[in-house]
C-alpha cells in the first residue's frame, strides 16, 4: 500500500465545493470515481482544504492510498484521462503513510480577484468579481497590513463555524492592480477560518470605496464580532494559488 499526493487544479462554478455532499457533485465526489475506476480499488482522497461552492484552485493537495502498481509520477497523466475538463491533476507523487494534508505544517495562499471598471468582460466572469465603483487600491493596501501577524479572527469568519480557537497567522496580505483593470488580494498564512479570506475581501472593499477607512480594520479585529466586518465576497472570485510544506 503507498499513499500518493495530488495537486489539484479545478475551476468551481459547476461544483458543490470540495467536499462530499448530497446536494450536488463536488471535486472530492469526480476524483474518488475517477481514482476508483483508474485502479478497481475503492479510493476515498483526503483533501487539504475543503473550498466552498463556486470558489477555484490551481493547487489544491489530496492524497490517498492504493495498491497500484503505476509509477507515482505517472498517475496524473492516467487521471487526467478520466477527469472532466474543468479538473486537472498537475502532478503526482509518492508521500510517507503518515502525511496527512490537514495535519502537516503549512503556508496556503489565496487570491481574490476584482475587475475594478465600469463595464464587465465577459472572458473574466467566471474567476473574477465585476465591481463597477471606483476602488482606492493604495487605502486597501493600507488596511491589508493591519491583517499581517497572529491575530484573533473571530470578526472575519462565518458565524457558522464550530471551531473554538479563532486565532491564525497572516503572513503576507498584499493587493495589486493590473493594467487590465484587475485588482488582486493575495493573501498568505498558516491556516484560515471558514469563509475568512472571503470576508477579508469583503472588508477591504468597503475600505477601498470609502465606507471603511483602513485603520476599521483594526478595530474590527479588537471587536471580534462578524457584524463589524464586511460582507462575504461572491466565491466565483477567490482561487487557492497553492499550499507550501515543510
Amino acid at each position: 500500500m503507498r499513499r500518493i499526493k495530488l495537486v489539484v487544479a479545478y475551476e468551481g462554478t459547476n461544483y458543490c465545493g470540495w467536499q462530499v455532499q448530497p446536494s450536488g457533485i463536488t471535486i472530492e465526489e469526480v476524483l474518488n470515481r475517477a481514482l476508483s475506476e483508474l485502479f478497481g480499488e475503492d479510493i476515498k482522497v483526503i483533501g487539504a482544504s475543503r473550498t466552498d461552492s463556486g470558489v477555484h484552485s490551481l493547487g489544491n493537495v489530496a492524497v490517498f492510498d492504493t495498491d497500484t502498481r503505476i509509477p507515482p509520477e505517472k498517475i496524473c497523466y492516467a487521471l487526467n484521462q478520466r477527469l472532466p475538463e474543468d479538473i486537472v491533476a498537475q502532478s503526482s507523487c509518492q508521500v510517507p503513510a503518515d502525511f496527512h494534508p490537514r495535519r502537516c505544517y503549512s503556508e496556503k495562499t489565496y487570491e481574490y480577484r476584482i475587475l475594478n471598471r465600469k463595464i464587465p468582460i465577459p472572458t473574466l466572469r467566471r474567476d473574477t468579481y465585476f465591481y463597477y465603483r471606483p476602488l482606492d487600491v493604495e487605502k486597501m493596501r493600507q488596511a491589508a497590513g493591519y491583517l499581517v501577524g497572529k491575530h484573533d479572527f473571530k470578526s472575519f469568519c462565518s458565524i457558522r463555524t464550530s471551531v473554538e480557537d479563532t486565532v491564525r497567522e497572516i503572513l503576507s496580505c498584499t493587493v495589486t492592480k493590473t493594467q487590465e483593470d484587475i485588482i488582486a488580494i493575495r493573501i498568505t498564512g498558516t491556516g484560515f477560518l471558514y469563509n475568512m479570506v472571503r470576508i477579508l475581501a469583503g472588508t477591504l472593499l468597503l475600505v477601498g470605496n470609502g465606507e471603511l477607512e483602513p485603520e476599521d480594520v483594526r478595530r474590527i479585529l479588537e471587536k471580534r464580532d462578524r457584524s463589524a466586518a464586511g460582507p462575504t465576497a461572491p466565491a466565483h472570485g477567490l482561487t487557492m494559488i497553492g499550499i507550501r510544506y515543510y
